[in-house]
């Protein structure tokens, strides 16, 4: 597999397609799926201290035998870990899980209005100490980012945003974009919630591709990190394997025109 990479606003190389673990009744399963997930060629895995399998994709990727150097992984601060001395804590507890001395991205991973300077003071301090070679944010929308940089000294490199056809939000992209903030999406498979939706069914069937496939290949083209999540072999090869066909503008536009406001999440916009 060809991987494909974005560069962030620091120089670092990110891939632009790796794969989600958020299993929380799963964990047995993560292992197996990185390890497969790594065969099919990703280099990108996200995971979070919330999901409770660091230790899992730790090791899956020792499991591997590809060098650690070829792996980019990226774990979150979770919410009652967040304040400048609870997140540099949790941040040591996350590295020893992942057997690391070190990770390729760590993310706050909700804002949390009281803690949000402190959290991101600690982050700073992490990236400056070398511990974490970028640092950045998940669903944060631009109003958190704008009160962030009130006092931030480093601009995050990237924000995780649920992103799919179907919340799909253009002036959020178009801010980060602005801002040189890499927009990564999760969540792109909506959960498999609009697999039979008929619209993205009868493009799908033009392409000669699955529903997942023209809905990972979608967020891809508009230049989004993308982290499909599965536990199953096929599907975990299937997502990957979207790299030989293009979607084409006229019906990347139809699908951008799918917005229905779902979502598997919580909408960050009514978090203040």
């Amino acid at each position: 597999m060809n991987t494909l990479f974005t560069t962030l606003n620091n120089g670092i190389e990110m891939p632009l397609l790796g794969l989600g673990v958020y299993a929380p009744s799963q964990t047995n399963e993560v292992q197996q799926a990185v390890e497969w997930a790594l065969e099919a060629g990703c280099r990108l895995i996200d995971t979070a201290a919330a999901y409770g399998n660091e230790r899992e994709v730790a090791d899956a990727i020792r499991s591997s035998g590809i060098p650690r150097s070829d792996i980019f992984i990226t774990t979150k601060v979770w919410n009652d870990d967040q304040g400048y001395n609870r997140t540099l804590r949790a941040f040591n507890r996350s590295l020893e899980r992942l057997r690391l001395d070190a990770v390729d991205l760590y993310l706050i991973h909700w804002p949390v209005k009281q803690y949000r300077h402190e959290t991101w003071k600690a982050l700073e301090k992490i990236y400056t100490d070398g511990r974490a070679r970028a640092i950045g944010l998940s669903n944060h929308y631009p109003a958190h980012i704008d009160e962030l940089l009130t006092e931030a000294q480093i601009t995050p490199a990237l924000n995780q945003i649920e992103f799919s056809p179907y919340c799909f939000l253009p002036d959020v992209m178009d801010y980060c974009r602005q801002k040189t903030i890499q927009v990564e999406g999760y969540a792109p498979l909506v959960r498999g919630q609009k697999q039979n939706d008929p619209k993205l069914v009868t493009l799908a069937e033009k392409y000669g591709r699955s529903t997942y496939q023209m809905l990972v290949r979608w967020s891809l083209q508009h230049g989004v990190v993308t982290i499909p999540k599965s536990v199953k072999r096929e599907r975990i090869k299937e997502n990957f394997d979207v790299l030989d066909f293009t979607i084409s503008d006229e019906d990347m536009a139809q699908m951008d025109a799918f917005y229905d406001n779902t979502r598997i999440a919580d909408d960050p916009r009514t978090i203040e």
